[in-house]
C-alpha cells in the first residue's frame, strides 16, 4: 500500500487531499502541530505525526517509509510581518523539503498558487512560463515565489519535485474567500473595484486535489502544473453566485480602481513605516486579487497529465447551497 506524507491536512485543500488518498487505497500520516489538529486528522481517517513546519526532526519522523509528500501547509493572509510569512512559506518549506529528503521520500508535490507571479500587473491567459515574483510586494506572493523556487531548486538527487498550482480555491469547507467576502459584504465594506468585469479563472477544492492526485503519479520530475475549472469566468458573476449559495446578496457599490490601487498603496506604507495596529483598509493584494484580470492557461495539465476538471462550477455551488441549508 503506497503512503503518503501530508503537511496541512487540518486544512481546507489537506481534507479533501486526504479523503481522495484514502479513497486510493493509500495510507495517509498528516503533520499535526497541536491535539486539536491531531483530532481533525485522524477523524479525516489519516494517522496524525506530531510537530510543525519548525521541526524537521518531526517531520522526517513522520514522512519516514512514505511514497510521497504533498506540501499543502501555508502561511496565508494579505498581512502580515515578512517573519510570519518567511518562516511559514520559505522556510517551512525548505524544511519540508529536508526531512522528505532525510526520510527517503520520492516525490514532494507543492501545492503553489498563481500570486506567486504577481507584481501589480494582471495575468492574462498565463502559463508555466510567466517568471516566478520573488520581489513582489506583496509578501504572500514573494514568499510563495520563493518557497517555489526552493521546490524546484531541490529536483534531483533521490528526491524528485512537482509544483501543482491552483487559482482561486473554493468549495465546502473553504475557511478563507467565502468567508472573507460574506464578511465584508454583512459589514458593509465590500465594494466591486474598477466594477468587477474583468475575468478570472477559478479552482474547486476537487479539481486542486486532481491537479495533486496526477501531480504525484504522472507530473515530469521538476515539472510545474497550473489546474483551474476550465474556463476563465466574469469576477463579478462568479462572487454573485459564490455568495448567494448563502443567502447573501453583494451590494453593487464599486470605487473606481486607480483610487483604490493608490490607497492601497499609501495605506501599506503608513502601516510599515508608523506602524498601526491591525491592516489597511485595503492591500495591494487584496487590490490585485479583486481588481485586476487573472486568467490562466492549463494546456500543459491537459497535455502531459491528463488533466481535467472532475467538478463543474455549476456543481460546486449547487454543493456549497445544499450545505448551507444542511443537506451535506
Amino acid at each position: 500500500m503506497p503512503t503518503a506524507f501530508v503537511t496541512g491536512g487540518s486544512g481546507f485543500i489537506g481534507g479533501v487531499l486526504i479523503k481522495r488518498l484514502l479513497a486510493e487505497g493509500w495510507d495517509v500520516r498528516a503533520l499535526a502541530r497541536s491535539e486539536g489538529s491531531a483530532g481533525i486528522v485522524r477523524d479525516r481517517g489519516a494517522t496524525p505525526a506530531r510537530g510543525d513546519l519548525d521541526d524537521v526532526a518531526g517531520m522526517t519522523e513522520g514522512a519516514r517509509g512514505a511514497d510521497v509528500t504533498f506540501h499543502a501547509a501555508a502561511h496565508l493572509g494579505e498581512w502580515g510581518t515578512r517573519e510570519e510569512f518567511e518562516r511559514g512559506n520559505v522556510q517551512g518549506t525548505r524544511n519540508a523539503l529536508e526531512a522528505s529528503r532525510a526520510a527517503g521520500v520520492r516525490r514532494f508535490v507543492h501545492v503553489g498558487t498563481e500570486a506567486a507571479l504577481m507584481h501589480g500587473e494582471p495575468l492574462v491567459m498565463a502559463d508555466e512560463r510567466v517568471p516566478l515574483q520573488p520581489g513582489s510586494k506583496a509578501l504572500y506572493s514573494a514568499t510563495k515565489a520563493q518557497a517555489e523556487q526552493a521546490v524546484l531548486d531541490a529536483n534531483g538527487a533521490g528526491l524528485e519535485t512537482v509544483v501543482v498550482r491552483p487559482r482561486l480555491v473554493w468549495g465546502v469547507g473553504d475557511t478563507t474567500i467565502l468567508p472573507g467576502v460574506r464578511a465584508a459584504a454583512e459589514s458593509g465594506k465590500w465594494m466591486w473595484i474598477g466594477g468587477g468585469r474583468h475575468r478570472t479563472s477559478t479552482t474547486h477544492v476537487d479539481n486542486v486535489v486532481e491537479g495533486l492526485w496526477l501531480g504525484a503519479t504522472k507530473g515530469a520530475p521538476g515539472g510545474v502544473y497550473f489546474v483551474t475549472d476550465g474556463e476563465p469566468v466574469v469576477f463579478r458573476e462568479f462572487f454573485t453566485r459564490l455568495l448567494a449559495t448563502q443567502g447573501v446578496q453583494l451590494p453593487d457599490r464599486a470605487a473606481p480602481a486607480p483610487v483604490v490601487g493608490a490607497l492601497a498603496a499609501i495605506g501599506e506604507t503608513a502601516w510599515r513605516v508608523l506602524p498601526l495596529p491591525g491592516q489597511p483598509p485595503v492591500t495591494r493584494l487584496a487590490f490585485w486579487l479583486a481588481s485586476q484580470e487573472c486568467t490562466i492557461d492549463i494546456t500543459r495539465a491537459r497535455t502531459e497529465l491528463g488533466y481535467a476538471p472532475v467538478r463543474t462550477i455549476d456543481d460546486g455551488m449547487e454543493e456549497l447551497e445544499r450545505a448551507h441549508l444542511g443537506g451535506v
